[in-house]
């Protein structure tokens, strides 16, 4: 009955996450396509973190070279910044890669470090990114940042030339909705792939007794390297999408703030856990925008510029409480509740 009832709810929300573009607006669709942004590169995190046992500070770091990797390979080439002209989809084909190949060559370290020493190690990569992204004008645009090409797919542009479905004028964020949409999909099935075949066991290995890993024939050196590459593409993917979503990349933004929100994200959802990486995403990207947009409804907050708690302000101190609250009443995360739930009634399991 259980099994039943999952099922149905799981056909519900697909129905309704493809049905969305019809009827929200734009805010709400790039809102949603934040969060769906998030949850790939939360993923990735996760892999790393959650089920390996490895503290990464630099998560921002690769989600800037997604995102600025594909503005190189797609843009074309002016008088100030430089630009390959390669077609949108190669661009960020290529883009994911050269995140991959830029964790492969911290992954040495990454291999042979753990906890607090490799998040140390991994901190630095956010200022070695700062200032790459902050003094290489001619790829990045310097402080400015520079426009992000439109993607172009299978002969289907995602910008705003209008796209008429069913009465409805699709722009670039309902175009783009159902992109991301399968681009989650598909991240988070090779993810829970992982998880639950032999590469999971053993990462659950190496982050519960490395030695003992070690002694059973795990290379534990080889494995932490190269979760570490695999979460340095999604969190590429991840700053691709949000590159799109954004249409102008700023080195502002891929600051170590990112970095601890998507730490907070994995930490609120549930560590080692797909869903809970994706919930925790949802939860942390979405609430300073809904505070934003109601910030004149809600007390103690107030517009940005205007004097008092800006909302972003209070988003971090609420999902700053929620880590907390997290830690000390549900170490599982969100999806703990769900989990609780199930053992509740098992009966109810078919």
């Amino acid at each position: 009955m259980l099994t039943r009832r999952r099922s149905y709810a799981v056909a519900l929300c697909a129905l309704l996450l493809l049905a969305l573009p019809f009827y929200l607006d734009r805010f709400w669709l790039q809102a949603g396509l934040f969060a769906m942004a998030a949850a790939i590169g939360a993923i990735g995190l996760n892999l790393l973190t959650g089920a390996t046992g490895q503290l990464s500070m630099g998560h921002a770091f690769f989600l800037a070279v997604g995102a600025y990797g594909y503005c190189v390979f797609a843009g074309e080439r002016d008088q100030e910044i430089n630009g390959l002209g390669l077609p949108p989809w190669l661009a960020a084909v290529l883009a994911v890669l050269v995140s991959g190949v830029a964790g492969g060559l911290f992954s040495p370290i990454a291999g042979r470090l753990k906890g607090a020493y490799l998040g140390i190690a991994t901190l630095a990569l956010i200022f070695i990114g700062q200032h790459v992204l902050f003094n290489a004008e001619d790829l990045t645009g310097g402080a400015n940042g520079r426009d992000v090409p439109a993607m172009s797919l299978f002969g289907l542009t995602f910008d705003d030339t209008p796209l008429t479905v069913a009465s409805v004028p699709f722009g670039s964020a309902e175009k783009l909705w159902y992109l991301g949409l399968l681009l989650l999909l598909g991240c988070g099935l090779f993810a829970r792939g992982v998880l639950r075949g032999r590469p999971g066991r053993a990462m659950n290995a190496i982050r519960d007794h490395r030695i003992a890993a070690g002694v059973l024939g795990v290379p534990v050196a080889r494995y932490r390297g190269a979760v570490f590459v695999l979460s340095s593409m999604y969190a590429g993917l991840a700053g691709v999408l949000l590159a799109l979503v954004f249409q102008r990349t700023v080195p502002d933004y891929f600051g170590i703030t990112l970095s601890l929100e998507y730490l907070a994200m994995i930490v609120i959802g549930g560590l080692g856990s797909v869903a809970g990486a994706v919930v925790g995403a949802v939860f942390v990207s979405l609430l300073p925008q809904i505070l934003t947009r109601y910030s004149d409804a809600l007390p103690l907050v107030s517009a940005p510029g205007t004097g008092g708690v800006a909302p972003g302000e209070a988003a971090r101190y609420l999902y700053g409480a929620a880590v907390v609250a997290v830690v000390l009443f549900l170490p599982g995360g969100l999806v703990q509740l769900a989990a609780r739930r199930a053992r509740k009634h098992p009966q109810e399991e078919s």
